[in-house]
């Protein structure tokens, strides 16, 4: 069955792409994305203005239930939006750059 949300690997993500994390805090101090835009969850509703509505946004989070979710929800109202398939997961294991709190690179 072809999944309601659509969804990229993390291998197929263009260049330039608008990266949405939607982890808590936490999680993204531990690690994410250089040029990731940090937008949890929880705050997603009164942070909407902070989400571009002239871009494909690709949305991730550790492991790509929470993003599926965000996906859909940005689809049904006027964004397009992309599910990162297997989320920060899947980036890591695919070698992709990560940075830490401060923006400092991850070192694992």
């Amino acid at each position: 069955m072809p999944s309601p949300v659509p969804c990229v690997d993390v291998a197929d993500l263009p260049g330039d792409a608008v990266l949405l994390d939607v982890r808590e805090p936490p999680e993204w101090a531990a690690g994410h994305a250089p040029h990731a835009r940090h937008v949890p969850l929880g705050e997603l509703a009164e942070r909407l203005d902070e989400v571009p509505l002239d871009a494909t946004v690709y949305v991730v989070c550790r492991s790509g239930v929470r993003s599926a979710w965000v996906t859909a929800y940005l689809n049904a109202n006027g964004w397009h939006a992309v599910n990162v398939d297997g989320g920060m997961q899947a980036w890591q294991a695919s070698g992709r750059a990560m940075v830490a709190r401060h923006g400092e690179p991850l070192v694992l």
